[in-house]
């Protein structure tokens, strides 16, 4: 499925545009365990998501996706449910860099909310392509910077400066 930064055969979860972060973490359950506060992830929008989504599955979605607060919780509960990566037409700034530092790919494709739900894609963040398995189409994406990809596949902000401190290297 995943085999460094690239990404292949993920199933796509579709949505349209201002998921807010209170969607994908709701506020009433700031307090619980992240267990508990990402099995509401999406409900409001698709009560089956949290049930039926897989480890490896790539969300694809509209314009300012992560809108609204900086919680950092909206994006823990995508990696909680093993979510790849997200593409989406722009993001909140905030839930962007959240995503990023908690080793969640977040991609900015300008054509993400026609890739339909249920398809399987290919995606390379280097070269910023993705690629629709079940129809051969192919989007752009604006490529991800190796410092990020790195920081990416080291799991995070915390463990990738966690493994540079460790090594001696300058952050």
């Amino acid at each position: 499925m995943n085999s460094g930064s690239h990404i292949h055969g993920a199933k796509v979860w579709s949505f349209g545009d201002f998921i807010d972060t209170d969607v994908l973490a709701p506020g009433l359950y700031m307090k619980s365990s992240l267990k508990v506060m990402a099995s509401h992830c999406l409900e409001t929008i698709d009560p089956d998501f949290t049930s039926k989504v897989r480890a490896g599955d790539v969300i694809c979605a509209g314009r300012n996706f992560g809108m609204g607060s900086s919680r950092e919780q909206a994006a823990q509960s995508l990696n909680y449910h093993g979510v790849a990566a997200v593409l989406a037409v722009s993001f909140g700034g905030i839930f962007y860099r959240n995503a990023i530092n908690h080793g969640l790919m977040a991609l900015v494709c300008a054509d993400a909310h026609l890739i339909p739900a249920g398809h399987a894609v290919s995606i390379n963040p280097v070269e910023g392509i993705v690629r629709d398995l079940d129809n051969d189409t192919k989007y752009t994406c604006d490529p991800m910077p190796a410092h990020l990809l790195k920081m990416l596949s080291d799991g995070g902000l915390v463990s990738h400066l966690q493994k540079r401190f460790a090594k001696g290297t300058k952050a």
